[in-house]
């Protein structure tokens, strides 16, 4: 720890040199303009290999980039970051060489960690086909992680925070990277969910005011009626202006 220290003292030094009021400024309060949703791995820092300082990107790291839905870590951070941060952009960053994806597709078992790879068994499931086709074991690997980072933008794209940010004017686009430890640099996958508006009736979701009412009439088999002022923050046809699902990088 004493070397941790050492380079905190000498990092803050550096910086004071540089502009003696940039801490002053720093503790002011932070407006990122980026959400970086990325893997816990050591070798992907978040900020250096995005070049960016701090106080410019809002960070969620887990095993393998993964946006499950029951995650309320990643939940609340993702809330905080669209509707109080008003982020302007945000990236689900994979890496090849992903521990994570090699153990999914391992068909081997870890322990606890299992019930977590399981989403990405199921990124599997999804695009068997595919995945099988390729026999190279590297490329395999390499093009699971793709297939991983394609489905957790599609996933942040299913989520209620998402749409109803969508909704709203100028909402954050939708990023899908993976980062290189070979040769450090960003791929952009050009990540779209254009197929998600074909199960709209599935994951559309509308803003209820009287949740408990609506879910009272449902248990009884009723339709609950929307209160005359509530307005739905989704609708099943969208006009071409209005925000929709489409391309998000």
């Amino acid at each position: 720890m004493n070397e941790i220290l050492q380079n905190n003292r000498k990092w803050v030094d550096d910086k004071k040199a540089a502009d003696p009021e940039y801490f002053h400024n720093l503790a002011k309060g932070q407006k990122p303009r980026y959400l970086f949703i990325g893997c816990s791995d050591s070798r992907v820092p978040a900020s250096a290999i995005t070049g960016t300082g701090p106080g410019e990107m809002f960070v969620h790291r887990n095993i393998a980039n993964l946006v499950v839905h029951s995650d309320m870590n990643l939940l609340a951070v993702l809330q905080y970051a669209v509707e109080v941060l008003e982020v302007k952009d945000i990236m689900v960053v994979g890496h090849y060489g992903c521990g994570g994806v090699a153990a999914a597709a391992s068909n081997k078992q870890y322990g606890l960690i299992d019930n977590w790879l399981t989403h990405i068994k199921d990124v599997v499931r999804l695009h068997e086909t595919e995945f099988l086709r390729i026999t190279d074991k590297e490329q395999q690997l390499r093009r699971l992680v793709e297939m991983n980072v394609i489905e957790q933008v599609r996933n942040l794209a299913k989520t209620n925070i998402i749409q109803n940010a969508l909704q709203r004017p100028n909402p954050p686009r939708l990023h899908g990277l993976v980062y290189d430890i070979h040769d450090g640099l960003l791929k952009d996958l050009n990540v779209e969910t254009d197929t998600i508006n074909e199960f709209m009736h599935i994951y559309g979701v509308e803003a209820v005011e009287h949740a408990e009412e609506a879910a009272e009439a449902a248990q009884d088999g009723k339709v609950a009626e929307p209160a005359a002022e509530s307005k739905p923050a989704s609708k099943a046809k969208k006009t071409e202006e209005e925000p929709a699902l489409h391309k998000v990088s």
